[in-house]
């Protein structure tokens, strides 16, 4: 009887090690799909915005908010570049 215990504790442990000695590993090498994802988006509203009616012009709206998005964030790096030149100017 004590025997039989020993021996569930044992394989309870064994699957509890074996599933966290996974899990802590998974998380280690968990990489970002952010750069995929953007490309993946890109290639969907560019396939929709092909189409006709509605829907065309809901995937042409999509491109162009991604556009002025990209565009925004280049113009804000520009905008803290000068800021950071008027501050170590004095200004």
């Amino acid at each position: 009887m004590r025997k039989s215990i020993v021996n569930k504790a044992v394989r309870i442990g064994a699957v509890v090690a074996v599933f966290a000695s996974g899990w802590f590993c998974g998380t280690l090498s968990q990489r970002s799909a952010d750069a995929q994802m953007n490309d993946l988006t890109k290639a969907v509203m560019d396939k929709v915005s092909e189409q006709d009616g509605a829907i065309g012009a809901v995937g042409k709206l999509g491109t162009s908010i991604n556009e002025i998005q990209t565009n925004l964030n280049e113009l804000q790096k520009n905008v803290d570049t000068l800021k950071s030149i008027k501050k170590m100017l004095g200004g």
